[in-house]
């Protein structure tokens, strides 16, 4: 390391821990990096010292978690690298969206006071928080009814997991949360509120997340009070501050944190993005056509475009919400790593576990073993991705999996081996809504944990795609981007980039080798696909009853 050279640290806040990773500002070569396991871990049962249980579909989070994130994981960076403060010249904060958190104006999470302690509402809901779905529901009656313009950027439908279906959830379930609230914003703009002491909104959460557009910003006051009277100020007052692009500088790193961590008081951060959004610049994708599937506990699929064309059952389009200059397209799966992991921990004969043990592997590593082995169609099963609800093309998290084709002779890495090819056919099919609504797709990337770790998962993408596969040259796109963004905040006059386009050609990165599909086994798929469109229309379109009553059902208990 030369004493001139200059960095940039990324923070990258997952579901369940945050990691820290200082980069090359040069090119984005990896230095060193610190994790930290949130404490609190995903809320979903019981508040912290207390007894009652939670809804089903809760999924919250302490914020001060995220604080003792930040905090240790900078100063163990720079406790174990050679790097002097004076050198990294930015910092970039990329987080799981939505995640929401009511404050005071001073940033005290209202989670921390001791009044709202024992109320869920008072803490972060994170974007898997799936109960406030009948808000949702609610929110796009109402849209639909009064013509409103923005539902066609979210592909007519605004999901559970986006932030105003959220705050109306506090508003009429805990109106003394939300009237005490000063602010209600994403975790991530609350970070780099806490490390610079500007409060900003990025464009990126505030955007995909939000319902805010540069254009004409968040939907109108009469719709918000048609939605509940109390937001009558929302916009004025909890929604309040400047909405601001993701390489734009959010601030500089405060006297009292500097002290806290070690990094130099001054120093550039940027204004925040999403972590599926961040890895579009790790991968150095600066151009229209190209798919970035980030695969993790959920998965989520940008695409960048020249030009705005509706497409219904995205997440969003919006201009400058990734890539300043482009249309960004946002759609997703709401399950993808969680239901591997939730079969494994769920169904997993304890003869599997024993002989996962005895080879001194890991039963996820023993199970996929046994599921590459399995010819495509061998399983004579086929399954609808649907574990997490689904989030594109319908929209609706309470839809739940399905598995056609059990028998007695059907074994556990059948059972497995359909739930991976519905997740590639998941993709498949939001894939084809894309194209037969004119938006290219041209080129399929991917990057996570997933993409990095699992050969067989990604041959099984380019089979059924029928497109080749490239990976993210780092196993830490997230955080890459994010830092690409500290170095664009930073500018050259500091030693970082004039444009993000220029930082991520220099910095971002795809691998050399890339997975190209098997043409037998292409098409074989292409017959399997037929049979899980026709389930995915009859259970997702034609007739939802059937699992919405059951889900009814167990909420009545």
């Amino acid at each position: 390391m030369s004493l001139n050279s200059k960095y940039v640290i990324g923070i990258d806040f997952g579901t369940l821990s945050g990691r820290a990773v200082l980069f090359d500002v040069k090119d984005g070569s990896y230095i060193t990096s610190a994790t930290y396991d949130y404490p609190n871990g995903v809320i979903d049962e019981h508040l912290p010292g207390d007894s009652k249980t939670l809804p089903v579909g809760t999924a919250l989070q302490n914020p001060m978690d995220y604080f003792e994130t930040i905090v240790y994981t900078f100063k163990k960076i720079l406790s174990e690298s050679e790097v002097s403060p004076n050198n990294i010249i930015g910092v970039g904060v990329d987080f799981t969206a939505c995640s929401i958190l009511p404050c005071l104006a001073d940033s005290t999470p209202l989670s921390e006071i001791s009044e709202f302690k024992n109320n869920p509402h008072a803490y972060c809901k994170i974007w898997k928080d799936h109960t406030s779905q009948p808000y949702a529901d609610r929110l796009n009656t109402l849209a639909i009814e009064r013509n409103e313009t923005f539902l066609e950027y979210y592909g007519g439908k605004i999901s559970s997991e986006w932030m105003l279906p959220k705050i109306m959830e506090i508003a009429e379930l805990a109106p003394e949360v939300y009237c005490r609230a000063d602010y209600i914003l994403e975790a991530g703009d609350w970070i780099t509120w806490k490390i610079c002491g500007v409060q900003n909104r990025n464009s990126c959460a505030a955007g995909y997340k939000a319902v805010w557009n540069k254009y004409n910003g968040y939907p109108s006051d009469d719709f918000l009070i048609s939605l509940n009277p109390l937001f009558v100020d929302l916009k004025s007052t909890k929604l309040n501050a400047p909405v601001k692009t993701p390489d734009s500088l959010a601030g500089y790193i405060t006297k009292e944190f500097s002290a806290l961590t070690g990094l130099k008081e001054g120093t550039p951060v940027a204004v925040g993005i999403v972590d599926g959004h961040s890895s579009v610049m790790g991968l150095g994708i600066c151009e229209a056509g190209t798919m970035i599937d980030i695969i993790g506990t959920s998965a989520s699929h940008m695409l960048l475009c020249n030009r705005y064309k509706y497409v219904p059952g995205i997440c969003g389009a919006v201009e400058d919400g990734i890539i300043t200059g482009f249309i960004g397209y946002e759609s997703g799966q709401a399950g993808m790593g969680d239901h591997f992991q939730w079969f494994v921990d769920n169904a997993l004969p304890f003869s599997y576990h024993n002989k996962a043990e005895l080879l001194g592997i890991s039963d996820m590593e023993y199970i996929f073993s046994l599921v590459e082995k399995l010819k495509p169609g061998e399983s004579g099963l086929v399954a609808l991705d649907w574990w997490n609800g689904n989030r594109s093309t319908l929209v609706d998290s309470d839809l739940s999996g399905i598995i056609v084709g059990m028998n007695l002779r059907t074994k556990p890495e059948h059972i497995l081996r359909a739930l991976c090819e519905a997740s590639a056919f998941g993709l498949r099919r939001v894939i084809d809504n894309y194209r037969s609504h004119g938006v290219e797709v041209k080129k399929f990337c991917a990057a996570g944990g997933i993409a990095e770790k699992n050969s067989f998962l990604m041959q099984l993408y380019a089979d059924i795609l029928n497109m080749d596969v490239y990976i993210s040259g780092s196993s830490q796109s997230a955080a890459l981007g994010a830092a690409i963004l500290a170095s664009c905040a930073s500018g050259p006059e500091r030693g970082g980039y004039g444009d993000v386009y220029s930082a991520s050609k220099s910095m971002g990165s795809l691998k050399k080798e890339y997975f190209k599909p098997k043409k037998l086994n292409k098409d074989i798929y292409n017959q399997l696909y037929l049979l899980y469109n026709k389930l995915y229309d009859s259970f997702g379109v034609t007739d939802k009853s059937i699992m919405k009553s059951l889900k009814n059902l167990q909420k009545s208990l």
